[in-house]
C-alpha cells in the first residue's frame, strides 16, 4: 500500500516521517483517519541495514498503551458488577497485605503512591532502582528471557516506600496495572488474555492484539526492535525484537497493529465500549507534572494549547514504541508504530517526544507547533 492510497494532498505528513527518521528513528508508519479520509504512510527501514520501510500494519509492542485496553477492561468489569472502582484493592487482593486505602480508582488512575518496579526517579534527580530487568544496559539484555510473575513485580513493588498516601498526589507507576491485571484475574478467575479477548479484541474484531503474558516471539511481519549496550568498552547494538514481556506485565506487554490501535482507540471514544458514565469518568483528567496534562482512567488528556483537548496515551518497549490520539469525539485519530535503537541512557527520548509532537501538530492543529510536550513514557 503505497503512502499516498487514501487521498492526495498529505505531502506534509510524509515530510514529518521522512524528517522523523532523519532525526534518529529507525522506522516509522503512521495512520491517520480525519475528515479528508485515511492516510497510511511509512519511513525508514524495519531493520537496520537494509532498505525496506517498515510494514504499515506490521505487530510492534505497544508498550504503555497496554494501560488503556487494562483500564477500559477493568471498566468494562465495573460495568458488569464485577468490581467497584471506588472499592479496596485489598479487598480483592489481602495476600498483599496493602493499604486499604488503596482504591481499585487509584491504581487506574496513578494516585496510589505505591512504587514503580521498574524504578523510581525522583524532583531531586536521585532514582531508585525496580527490578533487575529495568537497570539497563547488559544485564537487561542477558536477562530478557526471564520469567516475572507478575506477584514477584508486585511485590518487589511494596517492599519499597510509597511516594506519597494514597491519593495524595500523582505519580506514573506501572505497580498500579499489573495489581489491575492481578485484579482482573481474581474477580474472573480467568487469565487477563481470555478477559481482554471476551470483552474488547472479539468485539471490536482486533484480530492483531494480543496479551502474550510470557511468549517471547512477535508475528509476522514486524519492524525490528534494537538495544545498545556497552560491553567491556565496546558497543554492542543487538535485536531485541523477541523477548519475555513479563518484565514489564501489564504496564505494558501488549502486541498491536496501527490499524488495531485505531479502531480501539475510536470505539472507546465513541462509547463503543463502555456506558457513558464511565467514559465520563475515564477521560476527566487529573493534572500530572507536566504542562498541558491530566491522567483520567488509563488515558493521558492532553490540552493543545488552542482549548481543544486529544485523549491519548504512547508506549515505548525496548526499541518498539506506539502512540494513540483521538479527538474526544473520535473524528480524527492518529495511531503511529515506531522502532528504533534503545539504550539505558534513552538517548532516543528527545527525538521520540519531537517526533509525537510534530505529528499531533500536523493532524490536529493544521501544522501549528505546540507547546505541551508528552512525558517519555
Amino acid at each position: 500500500m503505497s503512502h499516498n492510497a487514501f487521498g492526495q494532498g498529505r505531502s506534509e505528513l510524509q515530510k514529518a516521517l521522512d524528517e522523523i527518521v532523519e532525526s534518529g528513528i529507525t522506522g516509522i508508519t503512521l495512520r491517520v483517519r480525519d475528515g479528508r479520509g485515511e492516510w497510511v504512510g511509512s519511513a525508514g527501514a524495519g531493520r537496520l541495514g537494509e532498505d525496506a520501510k517498515p510494514p504499515v500494519d506490521g505487530y510492534v509492542r505497544i508498550g504503555s498503551n497496554t494501560k488503556t485496553f487494562t483500564a477500559a477492561l477493568v471498566l468494562g468489569l465495573v460495568a458488569e458488577g464485577r468490581i467497584g472502582l471506588d472499592a479496596p484493592v485489598a479487598d480483592h487482593l489481602p495476600e498483599f497485605e496493602g493499604d486499604r486505602r488503596v482504591t481499585v480508582r487509584m491504581l487506574l488512575q496513578h494516585t496510589s503512591g505505591i512504587f514503580n518496579f521498574t524504578g523510581e526517579y525522583y524532583e531531586d534527580g536521585t532514582m531508585v532502582p525496580g527490578i533487575p530487568a529495568t537497570t539497563a544496559g547488559k544485564e537487561w539484555v542477558d536477562n530478557r528471557f526471564r520469567t516475572y510473575p507478575p506477584q514477584e513485580l508486585v511485590r518487589l513493588a511494596l517492599s519499597r516506600p510509597s511516594r506519597f498516601e494514597p491519593g495524595e498526589g500523582w505519580s506514573y507507576s506501572n505497580t498500579n496495572y499489573v495489581l489491575a491485571r492481578l485484579l482482573i484475574e481474581r474477580v474472573t478467575g480467568r487469565s487477563v488474555a481470555e478477559e481482554m479477548r471476551r470483552l474488547i479484541t472479539q468485539p471490536l474484531g482486533l484480530l492483531g492484539t494480543t496479551a502474550p503474558s510470557t511468549e517471547t516471539g512477535i508475528a509476522e511481519p514486524h519492524a525490528h526492535a534494537y538495544y545498545r549496550y556497552e560491553d567491556g568498552g565496546e558497543e554492542k547494538t543487538v535485536d531485541v525484537t523477541r523477548l519475555n514481556p513479563s518484565w514489564i506485565s501489564s504496564g505494558g506487554d501488549m502486541i498491536s497493529t496501527s490499524r488495531d490501535l485505531q479502531t480501539f482507540l475510536s470505539a472507546l471514544v465513541t462509547g463503543k465500549l463502555l456506558p457513558a458514565e464511565l467514559l465520563a469518568e475515564m477521560c476527566t483528567p487529573r493534572p500530572t507534572p507536566a504542562p498541558g496534562m491530566g491522567y483520567g482512567l488509563g488515558v493521558f488528556v492532553q490540552d493543545l494549547g488552542d482549548g481543544s483537548t486529544v485523549i491519548t496515551h504512547n508506549g515505548g518497549a525496548a526499541g518498539h514504541a506506539a502512540l494513540m490520539y483521538s479527538t474526544p469525539d473520535g473524528s480524527t485519530v492518529l495511531t503511529a508504530t515506531l522502532n528504533y535503537v534503545d539504550d539505558a541512557a534513552l538517548s532516543r527520548a528527545l527525538a521520540f517526544q519531537r517526533a509525537t509532537q510534530r505529528l499531533v501538530d500536523e493532524v490536529f492543529r493544521g501544522g501549528r507547533a505546540g507547546s505541551a510536550v508528552r512525558p517519555g513514557e
